[in-house]
């Protein structure tokens, strides 16, 4: 569904974030802030910690003491080390003298004559060798790493190394402009096809397509967005690693920004893979809708309200899923366990939902009401003593939008029995008063041929779904005869087509010269009832 260039494009962002790895950086620790315990203690104080020492933004070796005095001895044997290294560029002679010796039982180790460090039990239960072994192996690593730092300040490789930032930037550069000309060749073709098919079908798939079409625009804009800050952000950082001199920052860098690099990630992956959740859900009914497997002359008009709400509802269970997901993520990324706090949770979940069993009943009554399609978004419903129509439908609640535009909230919970008056075809119940003079059989014939008139308009056929029916009298009233007429309409349309229809029928009845009765009352008096009055009258 993505399409090759969508492909392209992951592939690209994949490869940028494994190959514009600097030198250096590609050799620190995953996360170098976070200091892996050897040990356990009960004080947590006295826990074993370890980390690594660097010179010129190389790691060298690593040393361990526990968590309270770590950083203050870390910081110090990394000045020793600076030190030792600025003493040794400056001099003319390149000499390394590394010995070692012993101060209060204790190996430490010299370089040229200055301090760097002792080494500890603690180094070398890290190493898993005896002391004297873990100082020959870092002496060796310091020869290395103080051997490398002169070579990299050479004129030579310094020249050299310019000629590869150089590169690096025309690089960044090109890719840079063909990422950006791919997002504008995928922008020009993103148009999708419609399948020829039915009216109401139509109109709904071209809706769930510009849908579809507006998700994917937005996950490849972020992804593409992603790739960019890639190319510049690697290629910087690259450049930052080709220079002795620049290195530091380039581990300052990566050091300080790896928290919020990994946070945002998250964030933008979440997102991404919410919205492209969202093309799914888009693809999978327009393909279901397009197959017409679903769909006859009823069901298609009724399936515009069903999608709407069906694609609402599974936006947001998703939307939540997602959410969860980018939580826990972001914990973990934060280096906090997450195990007790899911135990928590499990919990927690078990108290609310003792303590919230309407919000429970709430839920399974809105899945019911969706999964039977009791009614759906654009319905207008009657509940109890109160109607109007659905504007928003989720597992939780139902509001509805009355006449006096007032907006309704009810819980699912509390609705028992609905009333959906739109749900597939509506109805136009009319009862047409007659006047008792009027001659009745001309009277229904002539609502019949109005009846005619407007189901063979243009205007009123699409909406009229059978010719209206005159039922006959239904009933002898105070204002009439009442004749009952029955007109099947599109959902929601009974109130529209029922004001025509009457005022075509005044219309008619004028020109007929029928007449249409007001409520009115008759008196009727015997002879025993008149003299019986007029005696009381008398006697009074």
């Amino acid at each position: 569904m993505l399409g090759r260039g969508m492909i392209v494009t992951i592939a690209s962002s994949m490869a940028i974030a494994v190959v514009s790895i600097p030198r250096a950086s590609a050799q620190l620790p995953i996360l170098p802030f976070l200091q892996s315990p050897s040990t356990t203690g009960s004080d947590a104080d006295n826990r074993i910690v370890s980390g690594w020492i660097y010179l010129d933004g190389y790691p060298v070796f690593q040393i361990a003491g526990t968590r309270t005095n770590f950083p203050e001895r870390s910081r110090n044997i990394q000045q020793n080390l600076n030190q030792i290294r600025q003493n040794y560029l400056s001099s003319s002679e390149r000499n390394i003298n590394i010995e070692t010796g012993t101060l209060n039982n204790s190996l430490v180790i010299y370089v040229n004559g200055q301090y760097l460090m002792t080494v500890t039990m603690e180094d070398a239960r890290l190493r898993r060798e005896e002391a004297s072994v873990s100082a020959v192996q870092i002496t060796e690593q310091l020869k290395k790493a103080l051997r490398r730092a002169d070579k990299e300040r050479t004129t030579e490789i310094l020249i050299n190394q310019g000629k590869v930032a150089a590169g690096v930037g025309v690089l960044m550069i090109a890719l840079s402009g063909g990422v950006y000309y791919l997002q504008r060749r995928l922008q020009e073709h993103s148009q999708h096809p419609i399948l020829p098919i039915a009216d109401n079908a139509q109109q709904l798939t071209t809706q769930l397509h510009q849908q579809q079409d507006r998700d994917i625009q937005e996950v490849k804009t972020r992804l593409f967005q992603l790739t960019q800050t890639g190319i510049w952000s690697g290629g910087f950082l690259f450049i930052l690693g080709l220079f002795p001199y620049t290195r530091v920052f380039q581990v300052g860098i990566i050091t300080a920004a790896q928290i919020p690099i990994a946070l945002v990630v998250i964030i933008v992956g979440v997102y991404v893979a919410t919205r492209f959740t969202y093309a799914l859900i888009d693809r999978f009914t327009s393909t279901l809708i397009s197959s017409g497997v679903l769909l006859n002359t009823e069901a298609s008009r009724r399936m515009e309200l069903r999608v709407s709400t069906f694609s609402g509802v599974t936006k947001s269970i998703i939307t939540g899923i997602w959410l969860v997901v980018g939580i826990l993520l972001s914990l973990l990324s934060l280096g906090i366990d997450i195990v007790p706090l899911l135990a928590g949770a499990g919990l927690i979940g078990v108290a609310v939902s003792l303590a919230s069993q309407s919000l429970i009943k709430d839920a399974i009554n809105g899945f019911l009401i969706i999964f039977e399609d009791q009614y759906a978004l654009g319905d207008v419903i009657a509940v109890g003593d109160v109607g109007g129509l659905v504007e928003n439908l989720n597992l939780r609640i139902t509001q509805l939008r009355d006449a006096e535009g007032r907006l309704i909230t009810i819980p699912n919970s509390e609705i028992k029995v609905v009333a959906n008056l739109s749900s597939r075809w509506s109805r136009a119940d009319l009862t047409i008063p007659v006047a008792y003079e009027n001659n009745i059989d001309d009277a229904m014939e002539l609502i019949k041929q109005v009846g005619w008139e407007m189901n063979q308009d243009p205007l009123w056929k699409r909406q009229i779904l059978e010719m209206p029916q005159v039922l006959g009298i239904d009933n002898f009233g105070d204002r009439g005869l009442m004749i009952r007429v029955w007109i099947k309409t599109l959902p929601l349309k009974q109130w529209e087509v029922g004001r025509e229809f009457r005022r075509r029928l005044k219309i008619a009845f004028d020109q007929a010269g029928f007449s249409i009765p007001v409520p009115q009352q008759g008196i009727w008096l015997n002879e025993g009832q008149l003299l019986h009055s007029k005696i009381n009258g008398k006697s009074e």
